[in-house]
């Protein structure tokens, strides 16, 4: 399994157990774990893809996606290395508008970045208002540390879902694991049945 860089210490504090799935601890910290080096691209060169299974692929290019609605979204979030962080602040797009009038049949997503870093998960969990491509963080814009310039935020699954640095979303017939599932990471990822591992 490959090295995850930037190590942290998380604090625990006092907040209502009913937020904080099982085996985590709340920490203020914004943690920053990559299997990797952080790709930096350039906004000119930077854009959002939805392929795969579709009629046709649709892309943004940076301004096209900025000029796209944008919604703020509050949300806790939790590492399947066991820290949450709760009530954080992103502003961004939803998937519902990003895929409004897809024409598919696909039952699944493979969500592709740069550095070469995958993620899936079933369609039906980026729709109904579940997930964003976010481009803002706590009112700025979105460090690439964080996943900047844009990344996915799918808060309802583990953290390594949410993939950094996203360029693409492939619609799939069937479900083809990403790149931590693939290591051993389970495959759908609900931090409230503790779906860590394959085994859970």
């Amino acid at each position: 399994m490959p090295p995850i860089s930037r190590g942290f210490h998380g604090r625990r504090s006092e907040v209502d157990p009913a937020r904080v799935p099982p085996g985590q601890y709340v920490t203020p910290d914004f943690p920053v774990l990559s299997a990797g080096p952080t790709p930096r691209t350039p906004l000119d060169r930077w854009s959002l893809q939805i392929d795969g299974a579709v009629d046709a692929a649709l892309r943004w290019s940076w301004a096209e996606f900025r000029a796209l609605p944008t919604e703020p979204v509050t949300v806790d979030i939790h590492c399947v290395t066991k820290w949450s962080k709760l009530d954080t602040s992103w502003s961004g797009v939803s998937l519902d508008t990003l895929l409004d009038g897809v024409d598919t049949e696909a039952e699944h997503v493979t969500a592709w970045s740069d550095g070469g870093y995958t993620t899936n998960m079933p369609l039906e969990d980026l729709t109904g208002g579940r997930a964003w491509v976010v481009h803002e963080y706590d009112g700025q814009p979105l460090e690439p540390e964080h996943g900047g310039p844009a990344r996915l935020l799918v808060p309802h699954l583990y953290f390594w879902k949410s993939a950094k640095w996203l360029r693409g979303l492939t619609l799939t017939i069937a479900d083809e694991p990403g790149f931590w599932e693939a290591a051993g990471y389970h495959n759908y990822g609900d931090p409230w049945r503790e779906q860590r591992y394959w085994n859970d």
